[in-house]
């Protein structure tokens, strides 16, 4: 069982950069795929950046997301942010095995934390 924890949100003027973490317990997610999702109100969830469990890379435009292994932890840089940034942002994590292709969809993800607002003023 892995728990994840989300920290690093808060409000943020536009034109900013903000660096959201996800810590893991439980277990380590360094053999997973992992990924950062947000929901903004009336949206669906959407995923916006993603590893798989060898660290292939897929992401939208300016997100970008990492891992450290040692730290069990995941990160998610966002520049350049716009009000329409604005969401709850979670990070996701599927059971350690082998895993060459993050899902898009949020119901094949294992495990979720509990999110982390971000709100962006104009």
């Amino acid at each position: 069982q892995v728990e994840l924890a989300e920290s690093g949100g808060g409000s943020v003027q536009a034109g900013g950069t903000v660096t959201l973490s996800c810590q893991a317990s439980g277990d380590t997610i360094g053999d997973s795929c992992v990924a950062w999702f947000r929901q903004a109100p009336g949206s669906t969830r959407e995923r916006l950046a993603a590893l798989s469990s060898i660290g292939a890379e897929s992401k939208k435009g300016r997100f970008t997301v990492s891992r450290d292994t040692a730290k069990n932890t995941l990160s998610l840089q966002i520049n350049n942010l716009q009000p329409d940034d604005t969401a709850i942002y979670y990070c996701a994590a599927a059971r350690p095995r082998p895993c060459m292709n993050p899902p898009t969809n949020p119901g094949l993800w294992d495990y979720w934390g509990p999110g982390t607002q971000v709100t962006v003023s104009s």
